[in-house]
């Protein structure tokens, strides 16, 4: 009998989905794709282990290409390892929140769009909340930097975050990388 009744509410629901204006307006995307274990896994946590040395280093080793999504940028050692990156003719991109440029946001972004690097701002979502890097994607020792850290002095000082370093992993990095493509689309340049 429940079985009965399960289905006609289930078809009654997803179509008044199908009826909401807007909700069909974003591509449909594949399921969550699940992947074999590879790679490399660095977890850390802070303020006790420095999360912000970590990026950096990551930053210095990239050969290709980095992709950075901020919720927040506020970090000069970060920024600076971008900016030194770009200098050695490393493709730099960077995703950043709208709604989060304060005073010292809009240093870092300044600092980024001087050097060349180009920069989109979220405005799509209440929150662009990502807090994601992924560092030279179609190599083999492609890397994604990603947990609750947001590229901050406080994140590094007075939070309790985490991150995680996924190396060796191109198919993840695969993953993460067309979806910050996806949400660069969306995105607006940074003036």
């Amino acid at each position: 009998m429940m079985r009965r009744v399960w289905m006609p509410c289930l078809a009654v629901g997803l179509l008044a989905v199908a009826a909401v204006p807007g909700l069909q307006a974003r591509e449909a995307l594949p399921p969550p794709a699940v992947m074999a274990a590879q790679g490399t896994i660095q977890s850390a946590f802070a303020p006790w282990d420095d999360i912000e040395a970590l990026i950096v280093g990551q930053l210095q080793a990239a050969h290709r290409q980095i992709l950075m999504q901020a919720y927040l940028l506020t970090s000069r050692p970060i920024t600076d390892a971008l900016v030194a990156a770009r200098k050695r003719g490393v493709d730099v991109r960077v995703l950043m929140d709208a709604g989060q440029l304060d005073k010292n946001s809009e240093d870092r972004l300044r600092q980024l769009r001087s050097a060349g690097i180009p920069v989109w701002l979220e405005t799509a979502y209440r929150n662009a909340h990502n807090k994601v890097i992924i560092i030279d994607a179609a190599l083999p020792t492609a890397t994604v930097i990603t947990g609750s850290y947001n590229f901050t002095w406080s994140a590094q000082h007075k939070n309790a975050e985490n991150v995680l370093i996924l190396g060796k992993n191109p198919p993840l990095a695969a993953r993460y990388a067309s979806n910050w493509q996806r949400h660069r689309q969306d995105a607006q340049a940074a003036p």
